[in-house]
């Protein structure tokens, strides 16, 4: 393989890659908005429960809500952190690690908001 060809191979990869890069920020950038969104739809959920509602029926939403967020979210933070450090692990690139360690933080974070 030529010289051309490689930087060309290597060109392709990495506007491959920055595209994925930016479909990702795209992503959790819709991500952040809709947690955000889900919040406050919580606390407006909450507000006219506590107004109207018997405390049988708050504890019985708390609980729901709680479990529908573990279930919705913890597994696909979990499984893309694992995944994210598999892939560092595979390929070599150690310079990666640091992210993949933030990611499971931030997948143990979400777990334990969602559990108290």
């Amino acid at each position: 393989m030529s010289k051309d060809n490689k930087t060309r191979d290597w060109d392709e990869m990495w506007t491959e890659y920055t595209q994925l890069l930016k479909k990702w920020t795209q992503n959790l950038e819709t991500l952040q908005k809709t947690s955000a969104e889900v919040q406050e739809k919580y606390n407006d959920v909450m507000s006219k429960a506590i107004s109207e509602s018997s405390q049988k029926t708050i504890k019985e939403f708390q609980e729901n809500w709680q479990k529908a967020m573990t279930k919705a979210g913890m597994a696909a933070f979990k499984q893309f952190g694992e995944n994210w450090q598999k892939s560092i692990s595979e390929s070599g690139l150690d310079q990666l690690q640091t992210y993949g360690d933030m990611m499971s933080k931030f997948a143990e974070t979400w777990q334990k908001m969602w559990r108290n």
